[in-house]
């Protein structure tokens, strides 16, 4: 955005509203057309278009506009609001028709004329002050009378709130935040105690809070202060995978961050704890200091999973005849079974909940497609959902974290699989339709790509799983923690508690490989620089930072020439910003391989972010009302003007696996370019080239999951560019950031470990499937 007035001046539009163009419910955002009445900048139209987090504006009604000019790329000049208010005629008549407006529902002229006749000038202000005035006003009935009051209170308090909140540089969108939760106790809450909105309001700040608190000359030992320093160190922490603070360490972050020039007295801060801990603002045990959603969440998920566990599966199943269907299976799929997937199958088929692991190539699909044969054919059941009248009826459930998780479970295995959010039918909020009181339906839960699943969503999907259900969690222990607080797997496997299946034969590699054996190298802990050299799927580039973008844009160029789809080709890389950054890679590589063209359409967000149609995109956010979600990849396939379509505002459309999504300028930034996109936003997703820069500008971030699980992602090809010592230092250093979780713990304390079985299934383990094949 370019003031391109005076920035020391603050530029008012005062106008008439003569047609919304478009408004945003939810969001409260508008764009809407004025007739300019009066402005304090050098416009010269009679009309010009203002948009902002403005409520639902009255067509007709007049408004102070303050803001400041931005240059959209097509429709040029429009005025960018910060704040506004309503324009209160001062005038007697200006009054009558104010209150005869649409703005006032059952009030017509000759009631409105009526009570400025007996309230005056200052009609308004008498209403806002005591309602009771309008009593004494004949033929005003109480029900048109509360609405007067109730409208009046909440367009004036609404907007005087926004003008206060701007002069803290508190934008409209919070600003309908706040109004909607504290409504006109707002200003005087703000005023006294700024630090209660960094408990209450979501995205509102520490530092925020703490500017506005010193420029109204609250002290710096407020007790709320301290509090509000909590809770924000605490959320800072989820952003690092945390599930709580240890106490001493939560002590030490909250001094850092909020004591000055003054030493922070250390008895005021434990007494703040504790009287936040009673509050149950934060969850305080045993020297652990948690927000209380992930408290409850880790505690949810311990109880559900003690629930499943405490209905074990009584059906044994005879190890001949698992045997002949094992065999069943290997003669049509023309496969063979190791010892290794083998017991896998027959572990999950008598485990009320098992893990099953392994790195790429040691089969865990397989493993998973003859399972769900396997456990068809002992079971007497179908896999064709068709042929089932009633579909609850159908016993197999596959989900994943991640939309290209799941698509591809779904390709491996041929039935059909969803993301967990949708199977669980989130409101795209924080609830879900499927909870402890609405559970799944189904015999067999597989959850691939477990190793994402962070313990908020664990605990979600848990307590929607019935009591009689089996579940087999899949993953790969090596890749990257999720994204989210918590390392739910990693936990589970070193609590012990539930049974597991480690995959180590690996089966791809017979084939040639070199992908899978730089990662089982990785993972085994033997690479060496010799590992990297080049072979069929496999090639190392060696550069130096300021040769990265030439290289990816030469074997681009290469690729393009030999007729390669580059759609199929995947930059990875770890790093948003610096010279060879996320970001910038984006940039270059959208220049080539979609540059600007009269023929195509584009929209531009930011002077160095331009959508146009053909770009591949990702997308950043969960969306489960348009069925995408975090980390699905499309392509954009068009984009219309406000004159083109009946909701008159611009839009993008974007394609995601020929289900086109409609984005609106305000959802923009729900998506982003995906040319090259991030290791982490990769997991759980597998693309035929993968391409990969590794220069030591991003040593901060090279660590061995971090590089394993890039890896792990070529399915055909993978290049590396970069520097050798950068790559071979970042496979050696292991993430020592380990996440403070206490899933461990309270499984170990409320989960009796199993005893070794020593059942008849278990005791013939010598028999193989081959005994069954003559």
């Amino acid at each position: 955005m370019t003031n391109l007035e005076n920035p020391a001046e603050e530029l008012y539009f005062k106008g008439e509203v003569l047609h919304t163009i478009f408004h945003n419910e939810n969001e409260h955002f508008s764009i809407v057309n004025i007739k300019v009445l009066e402005t304090n900048t050098s416009y010269e139209e009679k009309e010009i278009v203002v948009k902002g987090y403005l409520s639902k504006l009255t067509e007709g009604m007049t408004y102070y506009f303050k803001g400041q000019f931005v240059i959209h790329p097509k429709f040029g000049k429009q005025f960018n609001v910060h704040s506004y208010e309503t324009f209160i005629p001062e005038s007697k008549d200006g009054l009558i028709t104010y209150l005869s407006s649409d703005l006032f529902y059952g009030v017509g002229r000759k009631t409105a004329e009526k009570i400025v006749q007996q309230l005056g000038e200052q009609a308004i202000q008498k209403i806002l002050d005591d309602r009771s005035v309008l009593s004494t006003i004949k033929g005003l009935n109480k029900k048109t009378a509360q609405n007067v009051v109730e409208t009046l209170q909440e367009n004036q308090g609404f907007e005087h709130v926004v003008v206060y909140l701007s002069k803290y540089q508190i934008g409209l969108k919070m600003a309908q935040k706040i109004y909607n939760y504290f409504k006109e106790e707002t200003i005087s809450l703000m005023e006294a105690d700024p630090y209660q909105f960094v408990f209450d309001i979501e995205g509102f700040g520490f530092q925020t809070a703490d500017r506005i608190a010193k420029q109204n000359g609250l002290s710096a030992t407020h007790p709320n202060r301290i509090g509000a320093g909590i809770i924000y160190v605490l959320q800072q922490s989820v952003q690092n995978g945390h599930v709580f603070l240890p106490l001493e360490v939560c002590m030490l972050e909250v001094k850092r961050l909020i004591q000055d020039n003054n030493e922070l007295d250390e008895e005021s801060l434990r007494t703040r704890l504790q009287v936040l801990n009673k509050e149950k603002k934060i969850i305080l045990q045993r020297g652990k200091v948690y927000l209380p959603s992930l408290y409850y969440a880790e505690d949810g998920f311990v109880s559900h999973l003690q629930r499943l566990l405490e209905k074990q599966i009584e059906q044994k199943i005879d190890v001949a005849h698992l045997m002949k269907v094992i065999g069943d299976i290997e003669e049509e799929e023309n496969l063979r079974y190791g010892s290794e997937q083998f017991t896998a199958i027959q572990e999950a088929l008598h485990a009320k909940i098992m893990i099953l692991t392994g790195g790429p190539g040691t089969g865990k699909t397989t493993v998973i497609k003859g399972l769900l044969r396997a456990f068809a054919e002992v079971h007497e059941r179908s896999m064709d959902m068709e042929t089932y009248e009633d579909k609850a009826d159908y016993p197999f459930i596959l989900t994943a974290p991640t939309g290209r998780a799941a698509k591809r479970l779904n390709e491996s295995t041929g039935l059909p699989a969803v993301t967990i959010h949708r199977l669980l039918g989130w409101d795209g909020r924080n609830s879900f339709v499927k909870n402890e009181h609405e559970q799944l339906t189904g015999k067999l839960l597989i959850v691939d790509e477990f190793s994402m699943v962070d313990i908020w969503l664990a605990h979600q999907l848990f307590k929607a799983i019935p009591s009689d259900m089996q579940v087999v969690l899949v993953g790969d222990e090596d890749q990257l923690p999720s994204v989210g607080p918590g390392q739910v797997m990693s936990d589970l496997l070193e609590a012990e508690i539930i049974p597991c299946v480690s995959l180590h034969e690996v089966y791809r590699q017979k084939q040639g490989s070199k992908i899978i054996q730089l990662a089982h190298e990785i993972k085994n802990e033997t690479f060496t620089t010799e590992s990297l050299q080049n072979d069929q799927d496999f090639s190392f580039i060696a550069c130096k930072e300021h040769q990265v973008l030439d290289v990816l844009t030469k074997i681009f160029v290469i690729a393009m020439e030999k007729g390669i789809d580059v759609t199929n080709i995947q930059v990875l890389a770890p790093m948003y910003r610096s010279q060879v950054g996320i970001n910038k890679i984006n940039q270059v590589l959208q220049q080539l391989i979609n540059p600007k063209s009269k023929q195509k359409r584009e929209v531009t967000v930011t002077p160095d972010r331009v959508f146009r149609i053909g770009d591949k995109v990702i997308q950043l956010v969960n969306q489960p009302e348009d069925g995408v979600f975090n980390g699905d990849i499309g392509h954009v396939v068009a984009i219309f003007t406000e004159d083109e379509n009946k909701e008159s505002v611009e839009q993008l459309v974007v394609s995601f696996d020929e289900k086109e999504v409609v984005y609106e300028r305000s959802d923009y930034d729900h998506i982003s370019h995906a040319y090259c996109i991030s290791i982490h936003k990769s997991q759980g997703s597998e693309f035929p080239i993968v391409l990969m820069p590794v220069v030591s500008p991003y040593r901060r971030m090279l660590k061995r999951n971090l590089l394993y699980t890039a890896i792990t992602r070529g399915k055909q090809s993978l290049i590396i560019c970069g520097e050798k010592d950068a790559f071979l230092k970042g496979v050696q250093t292991v993430d020592t950031n380990r996440r403070y979780t206490s899933l461990c713990e309270q499984l170990s304390k409320r989960i009796d470990v199993p005893q070794e079985k020593t059942s008849e299934w278990n005791e013939e383990e010598e028999i193989t499937p081959y005994d069954f094949m003559e």
